[in-house]
């Protein structure tokens, strides 16, 4: 993937999942293709604003929805884990004033 920022390039996303033997790694590193994929069309489309944003992160999030449905319990843990690494690629586009309940808003977990 061709990440442009060197913070989100270089930050463990999901890493406390990871470290959680009970997420399965396989489901853990399609979650963390997801986020990946989000920060790959937040450097491409440039939002303008937050409304623009939480499409992309919504619809990222709806991919979420589908990872559960496959092999992923998506309970407390995990819930606060992709929560906040939304929250830090909000942050880290320039988004200081998102709502992290906006950006999964279409969450079903």
């Amino acid at each position: 993937m061709n990440i442009g920022n060197q913070q989100v390039a270089t930050h463990p996303f999901l890493k406390a999942l990871y470290r959680d033997g009970y997420y399965p790694d396989r489901a853990v590193d399609r979650g963390k293709e997801i986020l990946l994929r989000l920060c790959e069309r937040i450097e491409a489309d440039r939002p303008a604003d937050l409304a623009a944003l939480y499409v992309l992160t919504q619809a990222a999030t709806e991919e979420f929805n589908d990872l559960q449905d496959d092999d992923f319990d998506i309970e407390t843990v995990a819930r606060e884990e992709i929560a906040e690494e939304f929250r830090f690629i909000a942050r880290t586009y320039g988004f200081e004033d998102a709502d992290v309940e906006e950006l999964i808003g279409t969450r079903d977990w």
